[in-house]
């Protein structure tokens, strides 16, 4: 199966008077499983919309392979499309659903039978192939519309959040199955979702988008790790930030809060910000004073099996916090004064 990059340059898109993209600029590589990511409205649809070529003509460039099909028409450019509905014939067997997108390209009725069997086998469904699509669960519903998708042999797969439609614990299982066949084919692949979950655990990079515009692209943890605005920060995980600046004295930099609190910086971090990312897992919470550490007062607690999640009051702000939970260990009570040990190694300065 063929392995094409896409390149996109300067694409620009507007709904009448509304710009829903805004220069958008992208590569990603031949074989890679690629997310976009983003909230409701931020354009990530729309993008992965205008590279399988439906709805209005985008201004700029999209490369697939070296080519550009910003002009042709989606059935012109060997991409296949997996839908949120699935889109099956209700009124076909699961064998001729995998089988319509060959016969509508005129493929010998031998060749077909070959390769409806084998995608069926790949996606594990080859004993159902004479059943209906309400005899299906949604997991298998899903199955089958990827496998009509592969068989056609794009050269890039476009997953239109294609697991919102399940429950939690089918969605963890598909998710797997859609990493492995990615793997398997080593088909360019592009995987729209709002789950940050499901762009973590599949993709190899992603690029979160907001407004129409694409806000950071990297690997998961890099993302994670080093953010590049507040938006980033607060859309991949719980982020807790705390307003103020960075000072600098005897060779020693500071992060000091709107309240006052300093935070010591490690070395190298002397970034010039008014913003500072602190994650719940890398805060510890004790009873006494100590170095690097902020005083607060417990709000909230919740426990959350593995671990125990807490909301605590200081540097101004909101701080949730989050400890190992083991048995025995004594908990923080609401309202109980608290010092927030904060791990600034981790912490991101913005």
């Amino acid at each position: 199966m063929k392995k094409a990059g896409i390149t996109i340059k300067d694409l620009h898109l507007s709904f009448g008077p509304t710009e829903v993209l805004k220069g958008v600029n992208l590569d990603i590589k031949p074989g890679e499983f690629f997310a976009f990511l983003g909230p409701s409205g931020s354009g990530k649809s729309t993008l992965l919309r205008s590279i399988a070529g439906f709805g209005p003509r985008p201004k700029g460039s999209i490369l697939i392979g070296g080519k550009d099909v910003v002009a042709l028409d989606p059935w012109k450019r060997n991409v296949g499309m997996v839908f949120q509905s699935y889109a099956l014939w209700p009124h076909m067997s699961v064998r001729d659903n995998v089988a319509f997108g060959l016969r509508e390209r005129r493929i010998p009725a031998a060749d077909i039978a070959t390769k409806v069997q084998e995608g069926l086998e790949l996606v594990g469904l080859a004993h159902l192939a004479d059943r209906m699509p309400n005899q299906l669960s949604g997991g298998q519903q899903q199955r089958v519309a990827l496998a009509r998708t592969v068989v056609t042999e794009p050269e890039v797969l476009l997953l239109d959040e294609p697991l919102s439609n399940l429950d939690a614990s089918l969605r963890v299982q598909m998710r797997r199955e859609l990493l492995r066949l990615q793997r398997k084919l080593g088909l360019t692949t592009i995987f729209v979702t709002h789950d940050q979950e499901e762009a973590n655990t599949t993709s190899d990079r992603m690029a979160v988008l907001d407004g129409g515009v694409i806000q950071q692209i990297g690997t998961p943890q890099e993302l994670y790790d080093t953010p590049a605005n507040l938006f980033v920060a607060n859309f991949l995980g719980t982020a807790n930030i705390l307003e103020g600046k960075v000072e600098t004295e005897g060779g020693q930099a500071r992060f000091r809060t709107t309240t006052g609190d300093t935070l010591a910086l490690p070395e190298g971090k002397t970034a010039s910000g008014t913003n500072i990312v602190l994650r719940p897992q890398n805060i510890t919470l004790q009873r006494d004073p100590g170095a690097n550490a902020l005083a607060g007062q417990v709000l909230h607690r919740e426990f959350l099996g593995g671990q125990i999640r807490y909301l605590i009051k200081a540097g101004g702000a909101e701080i949730v916090v989050d400890q190992s939970h083991r048995a025995g260990r004594d908990w923080f009570e609401p309202g109980m004064a608290v010092h927030l040990l904060a791990n600034t190694d981790s912490a991101v300065v913005l």
